[in-house]
């Protein structure tokens, strides 16, 4: 089943592709990321695309396949190849990937960095990489 989050803590399930469509143009200050997730019982795992708009207008994404090791992120100013990349994983598209330069960041994730992280609040968030 998949299931649109955004920071309002607004959830749509089974979220139409009209309904997806709207996501990225109602990003702004106060609810500026969301979550697309797919959950199966039947494959333990994180399944999602994510977006969060950064405070200069662009766009950040990260993808993960079930794993901390398959954690990726890139940034983009285009919302159209948002909007592309949010339809392409709901719609499990071949290709949804391509036009973008994704950067693995699993080893923000794994167990050595768990390890390490301070308290809760005491991490800062990633910056990544420069917009494409």
């Amino acid at each position: 089943m998949l299931i649109a989050t955004n920071e309002r803590g607004h959830l749509v399930k089974r979220p139409s592709n009209p309904a997806i469509g709207t996501m990225p143009a109602n990003l702004r200050r106060g609810n500026a990321h969301l979550i697309l997730e797919r959950v199966e019982e039947e494959r333990p795992g994180d399944r999602y695309i994510q977006v969060r708009l950064r405070e200069n207008n662009v766009f950040q994404l990260e993808y993960r396949d079930a794993v901390a090791e398959l954690h990726y992120q890139t940034l983009t100013i285009s919302q159209e190849k948002v909007l592309g990349a949010l339809l392409g994983r709901a719609g499990a598209k071949p290709g949804w990937r391509d036009g973008f330069m994704w950067n693995n960041i699993g080893e923000q994730f794994g167990p050595r960095h768990c390890e390490s992280r301070e308290p809760s609040g005491g991490t800062k968030p990633s910056t990544g990489p420069e917009p494409v």
